[in-house]
């Protein structure tokens, strides 16, 4: 597989009210001559938030979302950009669970199987034929991203159920495709917003009902 020679790259770091060294480790780096820009939202505004305001604010021709802990290796987006370009997909995903084999370290057996549970309810509910729609390793066209993102409602975690959604209801192509992912300690989702996420389809469809996508 040849690799992809970008014109352009820049990292978009959203900072959503972290307390944390994030805003001073980037500013360390611009003098660094890396490219990199810094977004700050008004305070703890959610992860949805956070990857909309970096999607809206990107400048590229396609949109990288992955998340900071990077449990995704940054290269695995030779395979995205591959499947983009073989397949014409505008929507490329990266997925744990078409090749578990992929996967180094295994999150907590409860908080794996809380995913495949939650699978199963954005399958039923929402109607995604994905396996895995919560991995945080995304590839969007630019123009697709943006269509997709000014239309998001939810800020937190669901809204890459709610992204997926409004993809497949604007018409673009999503490919899904196996990457290596890592458990990282430290990242933590709180019990309550783990089963606030189990709503975030039946959300979907309300906002869908009520023409809030429109």
């Amino acid at each position: 597989m040849a690799k992809a020679r970008w014109d352009f790259a820049e990292i978009v770091v959203v900072d959503d009210g972290s307390r944390d060294a994030t805003v001073r480790l980037v500013q360390a780096m611009e003098p660094a001559g890396i490219p990199v820009r810094l977004l700050r939202n008004p305070g703890n505004r959610g992860k949805g938030y956070a990857v909309r305001n970096g999607v809206q604010k990107s400048k590229g021709e396609w949109v990288l979302a992955t998340d900071a802990d990077l449990s995704t290796p940054i290269e695995e987006v030779e395979k995205l950009w591959s499947r983009a370009q073989d397949s014409g997909a505008q929507v490329v995903i990266g997925s744990r669970a078409l090749d578990p084999s992929l996967i180094g370290v295994h999150q907590p057996w409860v908080r794996e199987s809380a995913g495949k549970l939650f699978n199963l309810c954005v399958r039923m509910v929402a109607g995604l034929p994905f396996k895995d729609t919560q991995c945080g390793f995304k590839l969007f066209e630019a123009r697709a991203a943006r269509e997709i993102f000014q239309r998001q409602q939810i800020e937190r975690f669901g809204f890459d159920v709610e992204a997926l959604f409004l993809a497949r209801r604007l018409g673009y192509s999503i490919a899904e495709i196996p990457v290596q992912w890592n458990n990282v300690v430290g990242t933590k989702v709180s019990t309550l917003g783990g089963l606030s996420a189990f709503l975030d389809p039946f959300r979907v469809r309300w906002h869908q009902a009520r023409g809030r996508y429109d």
